[in-house]
């Protein structure tokens, strides 16, 4: 009658060394190569809130004073999620059709930002004097925008749903359409942008004497001086 042979204790053990030899050098390259997507991912979409808040206000479909100029819009407004404001209050005008936005990026959670491929997205325009507003729980118009400010000036920041897991670095963008980055480490008191446990203030990345307000000029490189959350912001190569 024939043997069959099967496979000694050593054999299976050498087999299993072997594959936790491969997984421990792989595994650190899927992660790595995970951050590197979604990073880039969050880049891309920064690009697009920039044509599509160019888009929004060149349509004119946003002008709470009546002036005949433009508005930038919120991330809800811009998808088409819901009613655009207008001179008599948030939500009342038309939907913006066709959006100038993603779906995906105008479901606006409770905290007033977007998650999306890993990263978190928040919005804010200007009230009186420049200080910011941030999009309402669900999307759409807190109140108190300064109408004629909201013509010229807007700010978008995004960074990790988990620091380190789904990506590291942190990115903002303005009306001016040069994304910035910073490496996210922390600094100061400020620690590392992680999901909506340590979220960017809308005043992070401009220089510190436009704190509170985001009328004012970015940090670049600490010039002309250093950022309102003490982190380095640099272009985006």
């Amino acid at each position: 009658m024939r043997r069959i042979r099967g496979f000694t204790l050593i054999e299976l053990l050498v087999v299993t060394s072997l594959i936790a030899i491969i997984a421990a050098i792989a595994l650190p390259n899927l992660l790595s190569a995970r951050l590197s997507s979604n990073e880039s991912a969050a880049i891309s979409t920064m690009k697009h809130i920039v044509s599509a808040q160019s888009v929004a206000k060149q349509s004119g479909i946003i002008d709470q004073d009546t002036d005949g100029l433009g508005e930038y819009a919120w991330f809800a407004e811009m998808g088409g999620a819901i009613n655009v404001r207008d001179n008599t209050g948030p939500n009342n005008g038309p939907l913006m059709q066709p959006s100038s936005l993603a779906k995906s990026m105008s479901l606006v959670n409770a905290n007033g930002v977007v998650t999306k491929s890993g990263y978190v997205y928040s919005l804010a325009l200007p009230a009186a004097g420049g200080a910011p507003v941030n999009e309402a729980a669900g999307g759409g118009s807190p109140v108190g925008e300064d109408a004629d400010l909201c013509e010229t000036t807007w700010v978008c920041y995004s960074w990790p749903t988990g620091f380190a897991t789904s990506g590291k670095r942190a990115f903002v963008v303005n009306q001016d359409g040069d994304v910035l980055q910073t490496s996210n480490l922390g600094a100061g008191a400020i620690t590392s942008y992680n999901s909506t446990t340590s979220m960017p203030t809308p005043d992070a990345a401009f220089e510190s004497g436009s704190a509170g307000h985001i009328t004012g000029e970015f940090s670049v490189r600490n010039q002309p001086a250093a950022a309102v959350d003490g982190q380095t912001w640099l272009p985006i190569n």
